[in-house]
């Protein structure tokens, strides 16, 4: 093969990676509108309550633990012990009455989601069936313990419910949910719709204890990503990840770029330190015949949203200015993309203000560009996200 062959090879092939990830969601959608294998309301099983450890994890901040746990105390189970973790925290100001709730500190600084995890199971204070996890940001429905219960009682070992914005105080929060919906729908109700399953939002998800243990005990799992590990373990073991969209917990969204800026970090190196697990997956899913796998794999092998809507911004320009055949190809696979989104939101029920700040999309990719550039160093500029409750007036 000469250069200028194999360069044209590379270019093209380039092109049909990036231009598979914008057409992804409305084949995926084919697919589940074939399917059809989601949890419905009337799909009820019968079964016990489970006994839940429901963990909270916090890290340097407290100031929302009172208002999770007092959520979580709510909670319409009987069945049921909170452990709240405040690693590196001051928990002087933390006082619980309630017998259900117990506070553990570390001695050691533990910067770690699943250091905390296990520093907790092994706190049991009775051997529980079933965890939950839960961040200190987070709010719950009073059902949610219920839906999870329908959803293990159903055969399921993990569930992922649905994490709702809890603030739409700012353009950033409400993009950053625009962005949960649309995941929430194709990686969460239309992958597992496929037959596939949920992928796992590092929240508002629950697991069998043993199951939890079977995949991550003695694993290094070191900064974010945890869930990304999790995942990919639940699934090489051939379970089901369930989607169950009545297990509603409420997420703090971020409000302002340096959140942003921050948060999107770790996630994009976790994304890069992770993708290799898709290759994985498809090459089980082939060997298998399994559509879980398979399906699952190349979800994982997709790069963050900006970064292909980018490239394909870039891919429509150049072929436009070299006056190629492809720009009409471009224009359309863009065009079905967000299709897609907007179908996303729509069948989520996306709130008006979430569709006003959609023209600020640009200026969000901008800082998640930024976010890129500080990947590589996410987990030394900072373990977690850091929420202020202050508001900015211009964004209303």
């Amino acid at each position: 093969m000469n250069p200028e062959t194999l360069l044209h090879f590379v270019w093209y092939g380039i092109q049909l990676v990036v231009g598979f990830n914008l057409i992804w969601p409305v084949l995926l959608y084919g697919i589940y509108f074939v399917s059809r294998k989601t949890l419905s309301t009337g799909q009820e099983a019968v079964g016990p309550r489970g006994d839940y450890a429901v963990i909270v994890t916090a890290y340097e901040q407290t100031t929302m633990i009172p208002a999770v746990v007092d959520s979580l105390l709510r909670l319409d189970h009987d069945q049921f012990i909170i452990y709240v973790v405040a690693d590196k925290c001051d928990v002087s100001s933390l006082r619980f009455d309630d017998d259900r709730v117990v506070l553990l500190k570390p001695e050691e600084v533990l910067a770690g989601n699943v250091k905390s995890h296990f520093f907790a199971i092994d706190r049991f204070l009775r051997p529980h069936d079933r965890l939950t996890i839960i961040d200190s940001d987070n709010l719950v429905e009073p059902t949610y313990l219920k839906e999870l219960d329908r959803s293990f009682n159903l055969g399921y070992n993990a569930v992922q419910g649905v994490r709702k914005a809890k603030n739409m105080d700012s353009i950033f929060a409400c993009l950053d949910a625009a962005r949960d919906l649309y995941y929430h729908f194709y990686d969460g109700k239309i992958l597992f719709g496929c037959g596939s399953s949920a992928t796992l939002a590092g929240s508002g998800m629950a697991f069998t204890v043993d199951l939890y243990k079977e995949c991550l005990l003695g694993k290094a799992v070191e900064g974010a990503g945890f869930d990304k590990v999790l995942q990919y373990e639940i699934v090489k073991r051939g379970e089901r990840i369930c989607f169950n969209e009545w297990a509603v917990v409420f997420d703090q969204k971020t409000s302002h770029a340096d959140q942003l800026v921050a948060q999107r970090s770790r996630w994009i190196n976790t994304w890069f330190k992770y993708f290799t697990y898709g290759f994985s997956l498809v090459k089980s899913g082939l060997v298998k015949a399994s559509r879980n796998r398979f399906l699952f794999g190349t979800v994982l092998l997709r790069p963050p949203l900006f970064v292909f809507l980018i490239l394909s911004v870039l891919f429509l320009v150049i072929n436009w200015i070299i006056g190629s055949a492809l720009t009409s190809v471009w224009l359309a696979g863009i065009g079905l993309f967000v299709a897609g989104f907007f179908l996303s939101l729509y069948a989520s029920g996306a709130d008006r203000g979430i569709y006003r700040a959609l023209i600020n999309i640009p200026s969000f990719m901008f800082y998640q560009v930024l976010a890129l550039m500080k990947s590589k160093k996410a987990n030394v500029i900072s373990v977690a996200t850091k929420h202020t409750d202050y508001k900015q007036e211009n964004d209303q």
